[in-house]
């Protein structure tokens, strides 16, 4: 079956690119000392993180969701899930250079990767996949409180067992996004992207505004622009910083 690619979806995943080169914009000032926020304790920017890298994996469940009404055959699966994974070693090589003490050994790319196989593996559980992304979510209070009732559980805040997300303390890294409870945001992609397929086809097949044309484009190419937009904007930082001493 030929691919086909819905300007909808790839508009909806242009926001969450937008919003999240803002956000890491911000970061960046922040880091370089020209911005004053604190990016780990405000819920101003807390929250922000927490709904840039939902809508993410929302769309990354909407995908593949496509990806199974459409038949693609897991040697497609495995060549886009080798750039995502391949990309997540080269954030983990960045972020050591820059946060040798924090550096992203579980983040974003790290845990849509993992995440995929198991939303590919579980396509087939249809209604089934809103119960599932419900329980998903769940675990971070329920880990939360396993913990305090038995302490012999602390081993899983241990690095090893730090992509589960079962975990009573935040681990000390820049970016951390388990299996636990975020598989859950993208189970629901992929259940809304079946009810839309199936129930609201005309939804998904909408031809996105000329003005949201420019979305449609960054939505194509998430994982390029993922990967440049930091080394261009912290780059750009360091020149100006170096122009201005």
């Amino acid at each position: 079956m030929p691919v086909k690619r819905f300007d909808s979806i790839d508009a909806l995943r242009g926001v969450a690119i937008v919003w999240m080169t803002v956000f890491h914009f911000s970061f960046d000032l922040s880091h370089f000392g020209w911005l004053h926020a604190d990016f780990y304790r405000d819920p101003f920017w807390t929250l922000q993180r927490t709904c840039i890298v939902s809508l993410f994996l929302f769309c990354a469940g909407l995908g593949q969701a496509i990806a199974h009404e459409q038949q693609q055959g897991w040697p497609r699966f495995w060549k886009r899930w080798l750039q995502v994974a391949g990309c997540a070693l080269l954030v983990t090589a960045g972020s050591v250079w820059m946060f040798p003490r924090s550096y992203i050994y579980f983040g974003v790319l790290h845990g849509i990767a993992v995440m995929l196989v198991i939303v590919r593996l579980t396509s087939g559980w249809g209604r089934w996949l809103w119960l599932a992304g419900a329980i998903a979510i769940s675990m971070k209070p329920l880990a939360e409180a396993a913990h305090a009732a038995w302490p012999m559980l602390d081993f899983l805040n241990d690095k090893p067992w730090n992509w589960l997300g079962l975990v009573s303390r935040k681990p000390v890294t820049e970016d951390y996004v388990p299996v636990f409870p975020w598989l859950g945001g993208m189970w629901w992609g992929m259940a809304a992207g079946q009810w839309l397929l199936s129930q609201r086809r005309s939804w998904v097949n909408a031809a996105v505004p000329a003005v949201a044309s420019p979305l449609s484009w960054l939505g194509r190419w998430s994982l390029s622009w993922y990967m440049l937009h930091q080394p261009v904007m912290i780059g750009a930082m360091m020149a100006l910083q170096a122009v201005a001493k």
